[in-house]
């Protein structure tokens, strides 16, 4: 839903507006969310049962339920094939791998902090 107010937005003393970061914060900061998008972006496309391969310490529900706020987000592509088993693969967008690129600096820091 889009904000029809003609308020300005809120911006930090130095006038910085960090209003458009809101969604990309909301999206990213729920439990695995980062992590998902960096295993998706390490691969061209994985089906769902290796997602989980990779990411052993989530749920099933979690991670289905962030792969479909990913796609509904347009950060995730999700393809099936008609064949017999069923077969999914999801790979990060254009938009989900320019995330993951973005992602990559806080990662090599967090990694040399600790």
């Amino acid at each position: 839903m889009t904000d029809t107010t003609s308020s300005p937005p809120t911006c930090d003393v130095d006038g910085t507006c960090y209003c458009p970061l809101t969604g990309v914060i909301s999206t990213l900061s729920r439990k695995y969310a980062m992590q998902l998008v960096s295993i998706i972006g390490a691969h061209d496309s994985l089906r769902f049962a290796e997602i989980e391969d990779h990411l052993s310490s989530a749920s099933t529900s979690t991670i289905s339920k962030r792969l479909d706020e990913f796609e509904e987000a347009g950060l995730v592509s999700r393809t099936q094939y008609n064949e017999i088993p069923p077969r999914v693969e999801y790979a990060l967008t254009d938009e989900g791998d320019e995330v993951r690129m973005r992602l990559d600096p806080l990662l090599e820091w967090a990694t040399t902090e600790n």
